[in-house]
């Protein structure tokens, strides 16, 4: 099974009520859920985005061929720097719930750096 991986704050997944689809903020923003399929790229977009941002996250393990909404896969937006050449998994829709198939802790450094994901 081929999976891909999405970052969330602990908070806001353990605020979701029972079966509710994950809707994160990008969907409202840029019409789709970021995700990637790589580990380590998850790890250089955490740092890039989000290791000033406090707190405790997740990494969502999704089975894309569960999602219920459309799974595209597309290059960065703008298409430059070191991750030009990945294409993303991005979610135009909803995510529902039984998607996912694990859910595990990222790890972080005391200044905020995620070491694990």
């Amino acid at each position: 099974m081929t999976t891909i991986l999405h970052l969330i704050r602990a908070e806001d997944y353990h605020a979701l009520a029972e079966g509710e689809p994950l809707r994160p903020a990008s969907l409202a923003t840029e019409g789709f859920i970021h995700c990637t399929a790589e580990p380590e790229v998850l790890l250089q977009v955490a740092n890039s985005f989000y290791r000033e941002l406090p707190g405790d996250y997740l990494v969502l393990v999704i089975d894309p061929a569960k999602v219920t909404a459309p799974v595209k896969y597309e290059a960065p937006t703008p298409p430059a720097g070191p991750l030009a050449q990945h294409l993303f998994p991005h979610i135009y829709g909803p995510l529902n719930r039984d998607a996912i198939v694990a859910i595990r802790p990222a790890r972080r450094a005391a200044d905020g750096t995620f070491l694990a994901v």
